[in-house]
């Protein structure tokens, strides 16, 4: 019929193992339309026929109601000539179809199936491996592709009769699910003590409930590993759980059932609300309200809780059982992993956990959970993990493959291919032998399933970090060494698709310059391919070198040093009263004769010494945690700032001197711990601006770059972005990767492409 027009549309993106073949088979069968719909190695591909006002509603729908998990990169129509089609049909994959396409992550429970879950006339009523194709597991139970039940982690679960009929039903959400499964034929729980025994009960989530009430601790198997779960109204699990995990202060994370429980303890802005609802349900740090039921032990002398909504239908039913809030903490000890075998479990979680709640679907890779806050008037990731990866950053330019080794703290990898940017899941600190297993286990994971084939690896300057020593060790590839606090400023130039020269402040506790002196409060007039270092905070001995980030009591003595010479014995200080004197004129004595003192420029160790000068603490627990409790602690309208100073020069260098003297004297004078921090804080701020200013007369340029670890205190990246813009700067900040070591992967990644195509 004249009527009738035929086209070709193409989709590329995600959109393979999430449903999108069946959503368009419903969505042509809704408009009557003929054709077929088959996966390619670029996405999907669709041939219509119909009328063309129908197939123009047709095109419009697919874009704007797609399915929950994909992720339509590109759309691209065309006209086709006519085959006349009797029906419309999903075809069979053409060629290696599904080998190049995009990854799921692992998502939240749908609410599909949250209904049938708790709905008693539903065949899969309290089944805790509920899913569909719109929700649940895939990237952690992924071995290789094609995404095929076969490559997964299920494929020990033959389907049952009822579960082979959804699966093959394109009208059915259940369609193609690769997780697909119930009571009759999918994985299920199990309950045991940590010994081993298996405990005799009907319902082992019920029971696992009831003895987290009584005060027990229970390693629970989840989608990307375990959690060691608490109740946290329970003061005292909560303390035994720091103990036997030997984490004494870092704050837990709690979930809890609903909105409604989360309101009784936490402050939530609508931003929060939507950032705790999403599918990917990550930890979002929300603001305390004071006097909720949780125990002040779950995250001491802290503003925040670090909160989520359940992800998996286990949670959903354990959280069914009346509590408040789960203390949710990732099932490992301080600077391992995260549990995700079973064996394994048992092995490295008796000494902690009292029972197990384990299942026995595999996990093939681990993935923590993700953290995020809403700050600044955007979404930041302190962690980018479970629920975002292995989702791509898309790059301005193509670029050769390229795997980038990341850093040594908070680590993460880059695999780059064409114009996608894949960032891996959270890896963590890389100092031991059971985490540098798990990096390479990742290197090997993404390059499989991504099919990369690196022909450059990239990695830090620091010759001592184990994911640098990896690196070297790569046979027949070319190598390149980033500079630190460059990567991080060419990885938030990649988000924003920045091209060209920026002033870049990269600020952190760690990094290792190109003078081999340990840098951290950087102005870089950055481009992808070079940088300049046109400002520096000026250095000063690190006493004991790592010792000094565990003790910031050294860096404290270093500061005053430097800004006093020996008349500081005279000070009235809370750190001089706190410290044993021969410990103190030890530490003279090493800055005088420069014994085990490298020079440090970092904001990152400036916060520190300035925590312990006030009194906040004199030793950490974990990495950052004086600034964090110096930034926490910061309260009032202080207006007035402390003195600064700079020596002119090729670069600049920033004297931290007039802004210790400031200090102390506010100290000696009685100022508040409170007023001192908002003080120091604003100092900062109005300094940076100024050097921003003063680089800007200079460069005549206008974009400013934030990024490193310093930018998680909300305080400095606010006021940065606030005062900077106030001056006509054009700012940008990190909020897609993290703005910590999470994220300088990536601009190892960007440096290196940049370099071998300059």
């Amino acid at each position: 019929p004249n009527n009738t027009a035929a086209r070709r549309i193409d989709v590329n993106g995600i959109v393979q193992g999430v449903g999108f073949r069946p959503f368009v088979y419903k969505l042509a069968n809704q408009y009557d339309l003929k054709g077929e719909v088959a996966n390619t190695t670029a996405g999907v591909s669709i041939h219509i026929e119909g009328p063309p006002q129908r197939i123009q509603a047709f095109e419009t729908d697919l874009a704007a109601k797609c399915p929950p998990l994909a992720h339509v990169v590109e759309i691209s129509g065309r006209s086709a000539s006519i085959k006349p089609y009797a029906d419309f049909r999903i075809a069979k994959s053409r060629d290696r179809a599904q080998m190049s396409t995009l990854i799921s992550p692992d998502v939240s429970i749908c609410d599909d199936c949250r209904r049938e879950l708790f709905d008693s006339a539903d065949r899969r009523y309290l089944y805790p491996f509920i899913n569909c194709t719109n929700c649940g597991p895939r990237y952690t139970i992924i071995d290789d592709i094609p995404y095929d039940r076969p490559k997964t982690s299920m494929r020990h679960f033959k389907m049952c009769a009822a579960c082979q009929s959804e699966y093959d039903d394109p009208t059915n959400r259940r369609f193609h699910a690769q997780p697909n499964g119930c009571a009759e034929c999918g994985p299920h729980v199990d309950l045991y003590t940590n010994q081993r025994e298996s405990v005799d009960t009907d319902n082992p989530i019920k029971t696992a409930a009831d003895l987290i009430r009584q005060g027990q601790i229970v390693a629970v198997k989840g989608l990307g590993g375990y959690h060691l779960v608490a109740d946290a109204q329970n003061s005292q699990a909560v303390i035994r759980l720091r103990k036997r995990k030997m984490r004494e202060e870092k704050p837990f994370a709690i979930m809890s059932a609903d909105l409604a429980s989360i309101q009784k303890y936490a402050r939530v802005r609508p931003q929060e609300q939507d950032l705790l609802s999403a599918i990917q349900r990550p930890i979002v740090l929300l603001q305390k309200k004071t006097g909720g039921s949780i125990s002040d032990a779950v995250a001491p002398r802290n503003k925040y809780w670090g909160v989520m909504l359940p992800y998996t239908p286990l949670h959903y039913l354990l959280l069914n059982h009346g509590f408040d809030a789960l203390v949710m903490t990732s099932a490992n000890l301080t600077d391992e992993p995260i549990a995700i075998d079973n064996e394994d479990a048992f092995e490295r979680l008796a000494d902690i956990a009292d029972y197990f709640l384990v299942h026995n679907r595999d996990i093939y890779l681990r993935s923590d959970d993700s953290i995020v806050r809403h700050s600044a008037g955007h979404t930041r990731y302190i962690r980018r993990s479970r629920g975002f990866v292995p989702i791509p950053l898309f790059l301005k330019h193509t670029v050769p493959p390229i795997l980038a080794c990341g850093a040594e703290l908070k680590n993460t990898i880059c695999l780059t291919k064409d114009d996608k940017a894949f960032l891996s899941q959270h890896i963590g600190d890389l100092e031991n032998q059971i985490t540098l297993d798990f990096f390479q286990l990742t290197v090997d994971h993404l390059q499989r399933i991504l099919e990369i084939n690196p022909e450059i690896i990239a990695c830090d300057m620091h010759p001592d970090y184990l994911s640098t020593r990896f690196a070297q060790e790569q046979a027949g590839t070319r190598k390149m060494q980033i500079q630190h606090h460059h990567a991080h400023i060419v990885s938030c130039m990649g988000e924003h698709q920045l091209e060209g020269a920026v002033i870049g402040l990269s600020f952190d506790g760690t990094g290792y310059g190109s003078d081999g002196a340990i840098w951290g409060g950087e102005v870089l007039v950055s481009e992808t391919t070079q940088f300049e270092r046109v400002a520096h905070l000026a250095y000063v001995p690190m006493p004991g070198s790592a010792a000094a980030i565990k003790e910031p009591w050294r860096l404290a003595i270093s500061y005053l040093h430097d800004a006093f010479g020996d008349a500081f014995w005279d000070l009235a200080l809370p750190v001089l009263k706190q410290n044993d004197s021969q410990k103190l004129k030890i530490m003279v004595e090493m800055i005088q004769k420069d014994i085990n003192c490298p020079q440090t420029s970092s904001l990152g160790r400036l916060f520190d010494g300035v925590a312990a000068i006030v009194g906040i603490r004199n030793q950490v627990n974990f990495e950052g945690q004086a600034a964090m409790e110096l930034e926490m602690l910061a309260a009032g309208d202080m207006d007035s700032i402390y003195d600064v100073e700079w020596l002119a020069g090729d670069p600049i260098r920033i004297l931290p001197a007039p802004i210790i003297r400031g200090v102390v004297q506010d100290v000696q004078s009685g100022l508040s711990v409170a007023e001192i921090s908002i003080k120091f804080h604003k100092t900062l701020i109005a300094l940076f601006t100024e050097i921003c200013l003063a680089v800007r007369r200079d460069y005549d340029m206008n974009r400013v770059v934030l990024s490193g670890g310093c930018f998680q205190n909300s305080i400095l990246l606010n006021g940065m972005i606030h005062e900077l813009a106030s001056r006509d700067f054009a700012v940008f900040a990190h909020q897609r990767v993290p703005t910590n070591d999470g994220g300088i992967a990536l601009g190892q990644a960007l440096v290196a492409a940049a370099k071998c195509s300059s």
